[in-house]
């Protein structure tokens, strides 16, 4: 992070002093050369601006500020402190760019783990429209740092062989392609009766807004672990958010395998996972980096899917076809009528089927219409929302 900022702002506690860990920190920083500033936070009393000289002992080329960051005071110099020094945006871009060019011919390449550069890297390029929104989400250690630094090429986030090293979810933007992503590492969700302490129910709250505010979700799972019931809870919390999905079978470099092992592990998640049978299927290695152009592949059809429009033209045309082939059951007397269809909405897939009693209409039938949905007009990856209104007759 050092390396890769314009100006950093070091935050020391106004309340207690310098500290070693402060002495160390400056080392660092010193040697960084750098422009910095030196935020002395938690002068919320005025009487307490004069404890910021204390902060001169560290020996930084640096302004020393005082701020609070629970009452604001100071922001805003700080803020105008920090523009001052920002360089302009063609020195930023040329420093970048030498950056970039130093760490190629410093032999960076070869730190990229098991072979995932031959499939990742790739020239930096200006994605044409908004970067999608990726949230990385599985069970504690499944992975899911790894897979995020192996498409990134580099060891960006934390990774470690202790469960629930990640604990806040942290956003990472890359492009390949031509195709902005926004990768989200979150932490790993455990059972509720394993949560242990404040900080890690904050990180599971956290990693379920994440799902919220994503396009698609990467649904990491163990291959050399039976699907738990975990993993069914996050894939069902994703689907009910109406987010697209891609289910990654990690660690598949180290399943000892023979000819029916790939249909049975699928067929094993397909069976755990049948309210999520739209979702695609890739066995990856974050590891060796197998399979991890295919999983951005499946990333950029289901993001498609997931803001995919049909004329309601077309849709009527596909269900009265559709009814026609199979009229809904009746209820006694009384059969439901579909008076016309219209897609309402994207992301998720929306549409308002208008009948003549909602109430007629078994779930089974509902099926029955969204595989007709899915086989006309594609949708894999993406859950479909079917709404059923009462259109009263004259």
């Amino acid at each position: 992070a050092i390396a890769e900022a314009d100006v950093i702002v070091f935050v020391v506690d106004g309340t207690i002093g310098v500290t070693p860990a402060d002495e160390a920190v400056a080392e660092v920083l010193r040697r960084s050369r750098k422009p910095l500033l030196v935020a002395v936070n938690k002068t919320d009393d005025p009487s307490r601006t004069a404890q910021t000289a204390e902060f001169f002992r560290l020996g930084l080329e640096a302004e020393i500020l005082p701020v609070s960051a629970y009452h604001g005071t100071g922001t805003g110099d700080l803020l105008d402190a920090i523009v001052d020094r920002l360089p302009a945006a063609a020195e930023a871009e040329a420093g970048a760019l030498g950056e970039a060019e130093a760490g190629t011919a410093g032999g960076a390449e070869a730190e990229i783990p098991g072979g995932a550069e031959a499939e990742i890297a790739g020239e930096a390029e200006t994605s044409p429209g908004p970067p999608i929104r990726v949230a990385v989400v599985g069970r504690p250690n499944v992975g899911k740092s790894s897979l995020v630094n192996a498409f990134l090429g580099e060891e960006r986030v934390i990774v470690a062989d202790e469960p629930g090293t990640t604990r806040d979810a942290i956003d990472v933007p890359f492009t390949r392609d031509g195709v902005g992503y926004v990768l989200i590492d979150t932490a790993g969700l455990r059972k509720k009766a394993k949560v242990k302490g404040s900080v890690e129910r904050y990180s599971i709250l956290r990693t379920l807004r994440a799902v919220d505010r994503c396009d698609v979700v990467l649904l990491l799972v163990d291959a050399t672990q039976p699907l738990t019931e975990q993993d069914k809870r996050v894939a069902g919390y994703a689907t009910e958010a109406g987010r697209a999905m891609v289910l990654v079978v990690n660690k598949w470099d180290i399943v000892e395998k023979d000819d029916k092992t790939y249909l049975a592990y699928e067929g094993h998640l397909r069976r755990g996972l049948h309210y999520a049978d739209w979702a695609p299927i890739v066995f990856t290695s974050a590891k060796t980096g197998k399979n991890l152009v295919r999983v951005l592949e499946a990333v950029v059809s289901v993001a498609a899917n997931h803001r995919k429009r049909v004329s309601t033209p077309e849709v009527n045309r596909v269900f009265r076809d559709a009814v026609g082939m199979n009229p809904p059951p009746a209820e006694g007397r009384r059969r439901v009528r579909i008076g016309y269809v219209t897609q309402a909405s994207a992301a998720p897939p929306t549409f308002v089927f208008f009948v003549n009693d909602a109430k007629l209409l078994h779930f089974s039938y509902q099926r029955y219409l969204e595989n007709r949905l899915r086989q006309s007009f594609g949708f894999d990856g993406t859950p479909i929302c079917l709404v059923f209104r009462t259109r009263r007759e004259s």
